[in-house]
């Protein structure tokens, strides 16, 4: 599968939905219910394969994972591979393709401890990423990860990703935005570019996301986490006498 592929999906306004995968399995139920990409959720990876989010899956294992995934199905794969695992970007571009992956998220906190990475060195290491592969690199934005969706957070937030774009990046991931005026203001400020929204639920519909303008949205570990929530609901069940199914 080829990253032009991948990129040609990415149309403001008419977003594609990239419920994240997990394993193999979901990976092809994603395929089966229609999906033209799958992207991978490193915090469902990580529960599914016995590891902490955050950087807690040793990088061999993660890239496994992604491995599995890709195989599994016929369509471009994108894969959350966090902060990096502190890869120099040549290698991160080179286990991504022997993983099979076009595409990547590249957040920009701070493993471990928190906080933000500067964003100079963060836009240098994208910058040499994307000269190190074909790869539809999504940029993500961190400042709401733990922040307040104020004015100097919007500032901030645009100005990451306006390096991050410049520097080579095809898309730029706001994550954890809710109110979707700080959204739709951020949309406007870096357009034309693509721009990923992660969905929250309470928040803004999927229809709303597109009319304002975003051109993919992510679901993170949600799918992962409702699945375990309805295994968990039949196990109690057993549990308790109940045949599952």
């Amino acid at each position: 599968m080829s990253a032009a592929r991948l990129r040609a999906l990415h149309v403001p306004g008419e977003p594609v939905l990239l419920p994240n995968a997990w394993d193999a399995a979901s990976a092809r139920a994603v395929v089966s219910a229609g999906f033209p990409v799958v992207a991978t959720a490193s915090a469902a990876v990580a529960a599914a394969l016995g590891y902490p989010d955050g950087q807690g899956t040793p990088p061999a294992e993660m890239f496994a994972a992604v491995r599995r995934i890709a195989a599994a199905v016929d369509v471009p794969v994108t894969a959350d591979v966090e902060a990096g695992y502190d890869l120099p970007p040549a290698e991160l571009a080179e286990r991504l393709a022997e993983a099979g992956a076009v595409g990547c998220n590249l957040e920009d906190t701070r493993h471990p401890g928190g906080g933000l990475v500067d964003a100079g060195w963060q836009a240098e290491r994208i910058a040499a990423l994307c000269a190190a592969g074909d790869l539809v690199v999504n940029a993500r934005v961190d400042v709401a990860v733990s922040g307040p969706e104020d004015t100097a957070a919007l500032a901030e937030t645009v100005d990451r990703a306006r390096r991050y774009l410049a520097a080579g990046a095809h898309c730029v991931y706001p994550i954890k935005l809710r109110d979707a005026a700080v959204l739709g203001a951020f949309v406007e400020a870096v357009r034309p570019a693509p721009v990923n929204a992660l969905y929250l639920p309470g928040s803004s519909t999927l229809v709303a996301l597109a009319e304002l303008g975003v051109a993919r949205i992510s679901f993170g570990p949600g799918l992962f986490r409702s699945a375990m929530s309805h295994v968990d609901g039949l196990l109690r069940g057993l549990a308790e006498g109940v045949a599952p199914y």
